[in-house]
């Protein structure tokens, strides 16, 4: 069942959304030879706790820390840890924040020091992605419309969509429905209403698509252990354009 938001509870999940994207301004902007990952979760902690809102991933279904932080190969869900950065890293940093109850998600791509241009496509390409997804998400649209948006970046980029993770709402929990695949769904189809809060998040691989989830039970990496990429954001959909919630005002 897909929860409809009134403009009241939205502008709490945009006050969560605002604590989400400051965040992860701030944590990209740590990225450095020689940072370990566990710094930028000890760092995503006193942010959240300082602006009064609380972390969404922390002790979600046993998850261990704040933030997600994946590297190269790991596509999702790097549980952050003493592994230091190095020159030439891909960094997925993937954020969430609870306000009044109500939550927001996103995602960034990052690389440290200069990458090859291969790299940087493949981080550009996943954006891309994402944006042309986020058109899509205004009323009278269905959630295929996203997916497909989604796809055809990826595909006409040659690269691989991961099918085993997927984007989805969000409201009054991290994960609510609609299930969003980054690619064309079979079956169910909604329509888009005004009201609905989707976290739409492409998950790109370099390589072949397929993933396996590491002895750690949560970091997911390519199996071909080719690159990878992760954006998101989560939108309100309403009549007239998307309204994201975890961009900042300015950007």
């Amino acid at each position: 069942m897909i929860e409809l938001k009134t403009p009241a509870e939205i502008e709490r999940m945009r006050q969560a959304g605002r604590v989400v994207a400051e965040l992860l301004e701030a944590l990209s902007a740590m990225l450095k030879p020689g940072l370990r990952t566990k710094d930028l979760d000890e760092a995503a902690r006193a942010f959240i706790k300082s602006h009064g809102a609380k972390p969404a991933f922390l002790g979600y279904r046993g998850f261990p820390a704040c933030v997600c932080v994946s590297v190269n190969e790991e596509v999702v869900h790097g549980i952050p840890g003493d592994r230091q950065l190095r020159a030439g890293d891909l960094v997925s940093l993937d954020a969430g924040a609870v306000v009044e109850g109500f939550y927001a998600d996103a995602a960034v791509t990052r690389w440290v020091g200069s990458v090859p241009a291969a790299s940087q496509r493949l981080v550009e390409t996943t954006r891309q992605a994402l944006e042309e997804g986020i058109a899509q998400a205004v009323e009278g649209k269905r959630l295929a419309d996203i997916s497909q948006a989604v796809q055809r970046v990826i595909e006409s980029a040659g690269f691989g969509i991961v099918r085993e993770f997927v984007g989805h709402g969000i409201g009054r929990a991290l994960h609510e429905d609609p299930p969003i695949p980054n690619f064309v769904p079979v079956g169910v189809n909604p329509r888009l209403r005004a009201g609905m809060v989707l976290a739409i998040e492409p998950m790109v691989t370099m390589g072949r698509h397929e993933v396996e989830v590491l002895s750690d039970g949560w970091t997911a990496v390519t199996k071909d252990r080719s690159l990878a990429a992760h954006w998101e954001h989560t939108v309100a959909v309403t009549s007239r354009a998307p309204d994201i919630l975890t961009q900042l005002p300015d950007a």
